[in-house]
């Protein structure tokens, strides 16, 4: 019986990555999810099945997920005009309202019917659930109800993925006495990664990676550590929203994270792509130089 190069090709790739298998299986990767992977639905289901095939090979991964653009159409259905300042979505009563319910009802909900779909255990949370976070104001004036994460319950998550589940968070939470805040889900997917002490952070992103010229694809920072990141941002080198995406892998690597992935949500199966082969397709942060 003959076999097909197509098959061999197919079975030499699952036997090179099972030393990434091996090494990984059983630790948590939390991964944030936005932009164009989340907008484009063949991306979007690529994205679903990378998730699916790491946790069918043991690894435990965590989805927290953004949804901006979604929040602006529903805005602007019911004549809320966006308003951004700094960067960041400033979030009135009305504004948190529609954010909380794009999120949390939609988007949310959405991701995880994908994931069960596809033969996954999806299961959805916000940061109230569980208490899971604990926001407090950013404190900035002048932007209303935009959160920083006070603390993170990490029971919650621990007991859903030993039981096979992949978590889908948003990235809404409340304070003490309950009032809702819009957390940006950067620096969510950091925090819940430095509370469970993961493995990875990965955020997925709509550019190649962390570039020396950002116009240039070819100056594409592969690997670097934490003081480079900061010179990095020092010098202007990384600028605009790039900066929160660098200082939140850099905050999660301080706190423990083993390593910090920026990767483009854009390329088709990118995240498999960065955790099962040696070179990657983004760039990767550690804490230090030496490459574990």
């Amino acid at each position: 019986m003959t076999h097909s190069n197509e098959d061999a090709t197919r079975v030499r790739v699952l036997s090179e990555a099972l030393p990434y298998i091996q090494k990984f299986a059983g630790r948590t990767v939390v991964v944030k999810y936005g932009g164009a992977a989340m907008k484009d639905s063949t991306l979007k289901d690529r994205v679903i099945r990378d998730l699916i095939f790491m946790s069918c090979v043991g690894i435990r991964p965590i989805l927290v997920h953004g949804g901006g653009p979604e929040i602006n159409s529903w805005l602007e259905k019911i004549g809320i005009e966006p308003q951004f300042k700094d960067g960041l979505r400033v979030t009135d009563a009305a504004t948190m309202d529609v954010v909380e319910m794009v999120l949390v009802g939609r988007v949310n909900k959405e991701i995880v019917s994908l994931i069960n779909q596809s033969g996954g255990n999806g299961i959805g949370l916000c940061g109230k659930d569980g208490n899971l976070i604990v926001a407090r104001p950013d404190g900035r004036e002048g932007i209303g109800f935009v959160g920083e994460v006070s603390s993170v319950n990490v029971d919650i998550l621990n007991t859903l993925i030993k039981s096979g589940y992949i978590p889908v968070v948003s990235s809404v939470a409340a304070d003490e006495n309950g009032q809702a805040y819009n957390i940006n889900a950067d620096t969510v997917a950091g925090e819940i990664a430095a509370a469970l002490g993961a493995e990875k952070l990965i955020l997925l992103t709509d550019t190649p990676g962390l570039m020396r010229d950002f116009k240039d694809p070819t100056t594409l920072i592969r690997q670097l550590d934490i003081p480079g990141a900061r010179a990095l941002i020092e010098d202007g080198t990384v600028s605009g929203g790039m900066i929160p995406k660098l200082t939140c892998c850099v905050r999660s690597l301080a706190q423990g994270v083993r390593a910090a992935h920026i990767i483009d949500g854009r390329l088709p199966h990118s995240l498999l792509l960065e955790i099962f082969t040696d070179t990657g397709t983004g760039s990767m942060i550690v804490s230090s130089g030496a490459n574990s």
